[in-house]
């Protein structure tokens, strides 16, 4: 399979955003280059008394709707230009849900299951310590990313309270509650794609109760898997998958039994009435939905002629390489990108800042309300794009997003 530059396809993305939209040299060339990027390194105790070196980093990509937003990811591959890619994306994604928020990410090198528990608290404050003066509620706000959680996000508020002495809770988000996190933070990536899946499927005329897939059954497949029961009023599940392997039962498969499987026995495997498939055969399963909750480049140049469903619902960041988005389009597969379609988890983390701004949190079912609205008037502003520019959805989010973070640049006098 192809090998993708990440920060080389967001940029081309947003050049060809800006052609469209006919920006002037000068806040094209802002656009494509992040406003700050920190690189650093960071000496950290082990358990055994020896020390070890990480590199991290920190790119606030773009600050003119407001503060830095974006998550911190603990990968072993972690590169500087997958974190400026991803701080571009987020800049886009906040952009066309409309948040006064801009985009950032950030990132250290290293794979946490080689690590004790007190070594990765470790890695998290010393992180913080690194750039701590580059955060805060009007700066940049990070978050959790891959192979970070809420635990992550404590230790590093709080050593960040540390440094600074003070209460400041929103300065990071997806937090314990019992910290100043927020009530439905934890299915909120998985209901925000399912909403916009109930639009898209009164858009393009698919049946809202038919067939759906999940591909890639972590938190945000799981909740998709259960949530579109939900929400959408019926469905049946014919197949999931995760990187070992799947199931499938064109018949349905209860979603509450697979996940309860799951975290029981940590696998698919053996899940009882279902024929046992291989992990990519669930991309190309003649299903309504298809929810990639996975990995990077999922769906590429090499099976998106076979792929069947007629709404692609994109959970995970990137599933979807740029040749075969181009495929999906001629053929008729309606995509909603991961810019609009997983913006639910970056929308209720601005609801857990707001909240902690003023300490008064809602009830659950005041989030689901709020971020029901925020993505349904999202959905049609990006089909309203599409239909004017005659691009496909994923240009037309990226001309929602771009047009909106250009506007605020030329507003503020930077261009």
């Amino acid at each position: 399979m192809k090998s993708y530059n990440s920060f080389a396809v967001q940029r081309a993305q947003t050049e060809e955003a800006a052609k469209i939209l006919r920006l002037d040299d000068a806040t094209t060339e802002l656009l494509l280059h992040p406003q700050r990027e920190i690189a650093f390194t960071m000496p950290v105790k082990m358990d055994d008394g020896s020390s070890r070196v990480f590199h991290g980093f920190r790119v606030q990509y773009n600050m003119a709707r407001g503060p830095a937003k974006g998550g911190v990811r603990f990968h072993p591959d972690e590169t500087a230009d997958v974190v400026r890619a991803l701080a571009g994306w987020m800049t886009w994604k906040t952009a066309v849900v409309d948040l006064p928020l801009g985009g950032g990410k950030g990132g250290v090198v290293c794979y946490p299951r080689d690590f004790s528990l007190r070594e990765i608290e470790a890695i998290s404050r010393a992180y913080i310590r690194a750039v701590a003066e580059h955060l805060g509620v009007d700066r940049d706000i990070p978050a959790p990313d891959v192979y970070t959680n809420p635990q992550t996000m404590a230790w590093m508020m709080d050593e960040y309270e540390t440094i600074f002495r003070l209460h400041q809770p929103g300065m990071i988000t997806d937090k314990p509650l019992q910290v100043g996190g927020t009530e439905g933070r934890r299915d909120a990536t998985a209901r925000g794609g399912v909403y916009a899946v109930r639009e898209a499927c009164a858009h393009y005329g698919v049946d809202p109760r038919g067939t759906y897939a999940v591909q890639g059954f972590g938190n945000a497949g799981q909740r998709a898997a259960l949530l579109h029961q939900e929400i959408l009023g019926g469905g049946t599940l014919v197949a999931v998958c995760d990187s070992r392997g799947g199931v499938y039962n064109p018949n349905g498969l209860d979603p509450k039994a697979l996940v309860t499987h799951k975290l029981t026995t940590g696998s698919l495997a053996g899940f009882p009435d279902a024929e046992q498939i291989p992990s990519d055969d669930v991309l190309e399963l003649d299903v309504d939905v298809l929810y990639p909750a996975a990995l990077e480049n999922a769906v590429n140049e090499h099976n998106a002629e076979r792929v069947k469903a007629r709404i692609v619902c994109e959970l995970a960041n990137g599933p979807t390489t740029p040749e075969a988005d181009e495929i999906l389009h001629e053929r008729g597969v309606a995509v909603l990108p991961d810019i609009l379609a997983s913006a639910g988890g970056v929308i209720v983390s601005y609801f857990e800042m707001v909240q902690d701004s003023y300490r008064w949190f809602w009830e659950e079912s005041v989030v689901h309300e709020r971020l029901d609205k925020i993505i349904t008037k999202a959905f049609h502003s990006v089909t309203g794009a599409v239909k004017d520019k005659n691009v496909r959805p994923r240009m037309g989010a990226m001309l929602v997003g771009v047009a909106r973070v250009a506007e605020a640049c030329k507003i503020r006098g930077w261009v």
